[in-house]
């Protein structure tokens, strides 16, 4: 039988990952200058932007890269520790929590990354003329991953092997980094 700590331990990690990953779209959407008149971007940025919006006046870009957004996601998953520690009972050590957030966000890039290659590589198959407004996203997020691996494999008659090597060097980056 489950506990009500565990309960609410389950309710903020999902509430807060949920959170996570679309701050996290909105990052990659950005640095790879996604289009913003697209439904899917305008509804990631209007979910964000009442955290990024204050900060990003103070906090310049860096390069396609909005720091401001990468600082609020980096809080948020700090945040998310830390009352899922409180909750639980546990007191928090600042330093191994900072450390902890990092790697969380480090196994959610690796992870959504994944999955996006997964998704375009399915859409590549059956959705490709799918007019839904998140298939050219898809696309753009995995292009700069997948481009310098069909760049360096040969040519195979059709067969783009460029997910599967990018799937395997995500899985051996999550286990050698212990994620």
């Amino acid at each position: 039988m489950g506990s009500p700590t565990n309960a609410f331990a389950f309710l903020i990690q999902t509430l807060v990952h949920l959170y996570l990953v679309v701050m996290l779209l909105r990052i990659l959407l950005e640095a790879v200058r996604a289009d913003f008149y697209n439904p899917v971007v305008q509804i990631l940025t209007r979910l964000t932007d009442p955290l990024v919006r204050p900060l990003a006046r103070v906090v310049p870009k860096i390069g396609r890269i909005n720091s401001a957004a990468v600082l609020v996601l980096y809080l948020i998953q700090l945040f998310g520790l830390f009352l899922v520690l409180v909750v639980s009972g546990r007191t928090p050590d600042p330093f191994v929590l900072s450390l902890l957030a990092l790697r969380e966000l480090m196994r959610l890039l690796l992870t959504l990354y994944m999955i996006l290659i997964i998704v375009g590589v399915i859409l590549s198959w059956v959705g490709h003329n799918v007019r839904h407004p998140i298939v050219p996203l898809v696309f753009q997020l995995v292009d700069p991953v997948l481009a310098p691996i069909r760049r360096v494999l040969p040519a195979l008659g059709g067969i783009d092997l460029s997910p599967l090597v990018a799937i395997i060097g995500i899985q051996f980056l999550i286990i050698l980094l212990g994620l």
